[in-house]
């Protein structure tokens, strides 16, 4: 799993100047939490899906794909899975965000209806904001 988002974040360390947050996760304490959620292909980890239910949304904290594995809808997959697992929860909304380097993971939010809510640097890295209202027929 580690392997999985190390291979799928590290192309953009110098692009931001450091490790993308993901990297840097405690994924033993994620797990434990109940927290991760992992799509495999013939016993390897292709996907990794960190989500937070929160009050009024699912925060979806990462979205990770092999890049062996990538532009196979994997993440659009990911990304349906945790818009699941928020009506499950009962939560009309679903949160996230990425970094502002990272094109691809923006046009995949935004064909899957996301839209931006904000721009901020934190902890050092210039972020995106994004959110979508979960309806019935998405």
């Amino acid at each position: 799993m580690v392997a999985c988002v190390n291979a799928a974040f590290e192309g953009f360390i110098a692009q931001i100047g450091k490790p993308p947050a993901p990297m840097l996760a405690d994924y033993r304490a994620l797990i434990a939490a109940g927290r991760v959620h992992l799509l495999d292909s013939e016993g390897t980890v292709v996907g990794v899906l960190v989500t937070e239910p929160r009050p009024d949304h699912l925060f979806v904290d990462v979205v990770a794909v092999r890049p062996a594995a990538q532009r196979q809808g994997i993440g659009r997959r990911l990304v349906g899975f945790a818009e699941q697992e928020a009506r499950r929860r009962g939560l009309c909304e679903v949160r996230l965000y990425t970094h502002e380097v990272m094109h691809g993971a923006l046009a995949l939010y935004r064909a899957l209806h996301y839209e931006e809510s904000g721009r901020r640097l934190e902890d050092g890295y210039a972020r995106v904001y994004l959110r979508t209202r979960l309806t019935g027929d998405r």
